[in-house]
């Protein structure tokens, strides 16, 4: 991208720019990051909640008979733990809030491009604020999907702007580090909602469950509220024309005296091209843009099939259906939540030293050999059948496994799925960017979260096998296709596509000069 008086280096890279991690960046970083919470949260809280007897007595009570069956009868095929938990109505309860996000996220782009990225934060929280209250004093199954869809498109709008907003917001050689702080922040929301069913389960009478539903409302102020006080990304204001408030934005979060100009010139040349695009939706799927399109749509479809999920959202069912009990499958939930969130303390000190694709590729192998051991621990005593109890040593050792896996993917596609596609994709198309990636992310949680609980009846612990070999696919995805890009402007990625042995067929100088004739025709 033109602009600027830093020098191109071999690889048409330029060097960073100057300037510090400031104060003002820190904490404008810390409170975006925040929209992480709610969709951690309700990462967390709707697996055990779907535990939690008193819940299923009363809006799945064709689930809570099947349980209480298997549990009592000597037959193998009633007493099968691999399909106690597998309804579709259940599953729709906890998987229909990720339609409602692939659907918002969408509309999401429009908003943080035209209005801004911290507004488009605000509107996400007020809405799922509204899902909190409904889905605390729901009566029925209706009600409870109808807060789960508004949960959908709160979540939708803040995992659309937020990413967005870190990118810009950071110096480029500690991008890494604050846009991993939004996945940071999704651990200790799935933490949170972890612990609080664990205390929420022993509550008497039996409605725990509206409380954990319920305090999904914490998070969702946090983040609304803060986003009200947030300052608007220099990258944000360029792209509405507001050049002097760019400028002075640009110089405080770049600290006092730190020489801003070449940075300036290169966010004003991607304002300029942001403005004469009329239709971003149509502009991303140029030849130019090929490269970042391939990661906004490959990275969060691959990111999902690392099976992660059916971890997180079903943590307690999936323990409990393999033989722990109530109890102990809430706590066994709580150490993998607690082991998701110490390893992305690592990803976040490592990810601007290390760079992204060596997390990336070390974090694949450890996955791929965990979900190997976990489908052959659980293989070796329950069977085909489904019949056998797991003795405490093997339910031991598949915890421990599990938080293997979940370190892995916490140090490195947790975050990393995130920050690539944001920080690659050019201004004038990046909430359009983001957009596809949150949809794709959403769209293929849905399935996963719709298929588990099937498949888990019908593949039985073959299931771990199908999600360790799409891990294998996708390391080699990386170690073939995903560039390094740590430490480079985000407004000079082309130049990171021209030295790539497949990229760079699609991005040349040809090219570059046609898109500045864009921006000329744009003035006319």
């Amino acid at each position: 991208m033109a602009g600027g008086g830093a020098a191109v280096t071999g690889a048409g890279v330029r060097p960073e720019y100057p300037g510090r991690l400031t104060t003002f960046v820190a904490m404008a970083s810390t409170v975006a990051a925040t929209g992480g919470l709610i969709f951690g949260y309700d990462i967390g809280v709707s697996g055990g909640v779907t535990s939690m007897d008193p819940f299923l007595s009363r809006f799945f009570p064709s689930v809570f008979a099947k349980q209480n069956a298997a549990a009592a009868a000597e037959t193998a095929t009633a007493t099968n733990q691999y399909c106690k938990f597998d309804s579709q109505i259940l599953t729709m309860f906890t998987s229909s809030l990720y339609l409602a996000a692939l659907a918002s996220s969408l509309a999401a782009a429009t908003v943080t491009r035209v209005a801004g990225r911290k507004w488009s934060m605000f509107s996400g929280g007020v809405v799922f604020l509204a899902g909190c209250a409904i889905n605390g004093a729901a009566s029925n199954v209706a009600m409870l999907i109808a807060g789960r869809v508004l949960l959908g498109v709160g979540i939708g709008f803040a995992n659309q702007s937020v990413p967005v907003y870190l990118s810009e917001m950071a110096p480029a050689r500690m991008r890494g580090m604050l846009n991993n702080g939004f996945q940071m922040m999704i651990t200790v929301g799935v933490l949170a909602a972890n612990l609080v069913n664990y205390g929420t389960a022993k509550i008497a009478g039996g409605w725990g469950w509206r409380l954990s539903l319920a305090l999904a409302a914490v998070p969702a102020v946090i983040m609304t509220a803060g986003a009200i006080f947030l300052p608007e990304t220099p990258n944000s204001l360029l792209e509405r024309g507001r050049h002097g408030e760019a400028r002075r934005m640009l110089q405080r979060i770049r600290g006092e005296g730190v020489e801003i100009e070449d940075e300036f010139s290169d966010l004003v040349a991607a304002g300029e091209a942001s403005r004469a695009v009329a239709s971003p939706w149509r502009d991303i799927l140029r030849r130019r843009n090929r490269p970042p399109l391939a990661m906004a749509i490959l990275i969060p479809f691959f990111q999902q099939l690392t099976g992660i999920n059916v971890i997180m959202f079903y943590a307690p069912v999936l323990f409990k259906t393999l033989g722990f009990g109530g109890e102990a499958s809430l706590m066994s939930s709580v150490i993998t939540g607690g082991v998701n969130m110490a390893a992305t303390v690592v990803s976040l000190l490592a990810v601007d030293r290390l760079g992204r694709r060596a997390l990336f590729l070390e974090g694949g192998i450890q996955m791929f050999a965990s979900q190997v051991a976990v489908g052959a621990l659980i293989g070796a005593k329950l069977g085909w059948a489904g019949t056998a109890a797991i003795p405490p040593a093997y339910a031991t050792a598949v915890v421990v496994t599990m938080c293997a896996y979940v370190a892995a993917f916490a140090w490195s596609w947790g975050p990393l799925a995130w920050l690539v596609p944001t920080e690659v994709m050019p201004l004038e198309v990046r909430p359009a960017g983001q957009s596809i990636t949150v949809a794709v992310n959403m769209v293929m949680t849905f399935a996963v979260a719709q298929a588990f609980l099937p498949l888990l009846c019908r593949l039985k612990f073959t299931l771990f096998f199908f999600f360790a070999a799409w891990v294998a696919v996708m390391t080699v995805f990386v170690a073939l296709f995903v560039p390094e890009t740590k430490g480079v402007p985000i407004e000079d990625m082309a130049g990171v596509w021209r030295g790539h042995w497949y990229w760079k067929r699609f991005v040349d100088d040809d090219d570059d000069a046609g898109r500045r004739g864009d921006i000329e025709m744009g003035h006319k």
